[in-house]
């Protein structure tokens, strides 16, 4: 499945610069309204969390929660997901009930799955 990223700092600073953000256990996600018709995703994980498997690990459950939640997500922002330590040692489905909560708070799923 296609899925969008944010790649360059420029990018994610544009993102950080809003100061949308909310907090969960493990994760921070940022978010802007972006003018598209489509969202896109960026993912930091910082060298402090662990080295390059566990890192790369993070970041393909975070996108494997990205694209589980694509269909009920509100479209045109762009997201930016921060790990936190916890999530070196968190399972799959900690890492998708903090993403999904952080989607919650900031009120980015569309109406009908908001109880889900």
């Amino acid at each position: 499945m296609k899925y969008y990223r944010l790649r360059k700092n420029r990018e994610f600073q544009q993102v950080f610069e809003k100061k949308q953000s909310e907090v969960a256990y493990n994760l921070v996600m940022y978010v802007k309204k972006n003018e598209l018709s489509y969202n896109r995703i960026g993912i930091s994980v910082s060298k402090k969390i662990g080295n390059s498997v566990t890192r790369n690990r993070i970041k393909r459950l975070i996108k494997e929660c990205y694209l589980a939640g694509e269909e009920k997500t509100l479209k045109g922002y762009d997201i930016v997901v921060i790990a936190r330590g916890r999530a070196r040692t968190d399972s799959f489905e900690n890492i998708k009930k903090s993403y999904f909560y952080l989607l919650r708070k900031h009120k980015l799923f569309k109406k009908r799955h908001i109880h889900e």
